[in-house]
């Protein structure tokens, strides 16, 4: 392909580069606000992420445009598209990162008592950005990358992640059934908590992607 492709595919990762990296800070942003409770911090979190959607927008512009203008075969057309499906998982990861934000911060509000919880929740919301770094630094350099190495290390963050879910899962239930009265706040919690379990499996989503696209094959062989 032509020095004008390249640059353009080194402009559309960029773009995607750049929305991990808000993503990102916007989740540190959003546990550092946990402990000690910070409204300033969530509201600041939920600043970065306002335009998520209109990101992801304009990344699907730039790679459909791409498609027009070179007719990419092959590797080239295996990439664009992993990009455009990358996008997707990405924005999705935003969107419950930023539900997230707003829920902990009504969750703070509440009746609820998450203390008990505390280093738990804090350990699962370390593991889904310990998992989102990893692609973003693979991503900051993908044709130099060592996939497979940041594709075992995705894994294992998700593996612990289920299962420090599964633990506050349990954690919550016991809570649910001891504090009757407040059952309904501690079911929405779990549901809160459950953006990060979830933003961890999408993380996998994005590795496989990034297999697919430097690797070929059936994308089926890398879920």
């Amino acid at each position: 392909m032509s020095t004008k492709y390249n640059n353009k595919i080194d402009e559309i990762r960029g773009l995607i580069a750049t929305l991990l990296e808000s993503i990102v800070s916007a989740s540190q942003i959003s546990l550092n606000s946990f402990i000690p409770i910070s409204q300033d911090g969530y509201k600041l979190a939920l600043e970065k992420l306002n335009n998520i959607e209109l990101q992801g927008d304009t990344i699907d512009n730039e790679i459909i445009k791409t498609f027009a203008l070179f007719g990419p075969e092959a590797v080239e057309l295996r990439s664009l598209v992993a990009y455009l499906k990358m996008t997707n998982e990405i924005v999705r990861i935003g969107e419950g990162t930023r539900k997230y934000a707003r829920r902990m911060r009504e969750h703070s509000q509440s009746d609820c008592n998450l203390e008990p919880l505390s280093a738990t929740i804090s350990q699962l919301h370390k593991s889904t950005i310990k998992a989102l770094e990893y692609i973003l630094e693979c991503f900051k350099d993908l044709d130099t990358c060592n996939i497979e190495d940041y594709y075992r290390k995705i894994m294992v963050e998700e593996s612990k992640n289920d299962d420090i879910f599964s633990i506050l899962e349990k954690e919550i239930m016991t809570i649910i059934i001891e504090e009757k009265e407040l059952s309904q706040e501690y079911v929405k919690v779990l549901g809160t908590l459950r953006k990060l379990e979830r933003s961890c499996d999408r993380s996998v989503n994005i590795a496989n992607l990034m297999m697919y696209a430097k690797k070929g094959g059936e994308l089926s062989l890398y879920r």
